[in-house]
C-alpha cells in the first residue's frame, strides 16, 4: 500500500491587487468538497492521501476554483512524497 503527503501552490499571476487570500479561499473551498485531507500553511497547502489520482484530483480542482474566479495565468507548483507500506 502508498501513501502520499504533497505541497503545492497556486499563484495567479497578473492580479489587479497584491492580496491572495480570496483565491486561496476558493481553492480551499474546493478542497473540501474533494474530502481530501489538507493543512494550510504560510508557504503552500500539505495534502495526504493514498493515491496519486486523489491528489491530481484535489489540485485540479483548486485549479479550477481560481479559473473560475477569472484568472487568465497560474503557475502550479507540486511536490510529492510517496512511500510504500506492509500492511500486516
Amino acid at each position: 500500500m502508498a501513501r502520499f503527503i504533497t505541497s503545492f501552490t497556486i499563484t495567479p499571476i497578473g492580479t489587479k491587487d497584491t492580496s491572495l487570500s480570496k483565491f486561496v479561499a476558493a481553492a480551499l473551498r474546493a478542497l473540501k468538497e474533494k474530502r481530501i485531507k489538507f493543512e494550510l500553511t504560510p508557504m503552500a497547502t500539505i495534502l495526504e492521501a493514498d493515491s496519486l489520482d486523489e491528489i491530481f484530483s484535489a489540485v485540479k480542482a483548486a485549479h479550477e476554483a481560481v479559473l473560475n474566479m477569472g484568472v487568465k495565468r497560474v503557475v502550479i507548483s507540486i511536490n510529492i512524497d510517496s512511500w510504500l507500506f506492509a500492511v500486516y
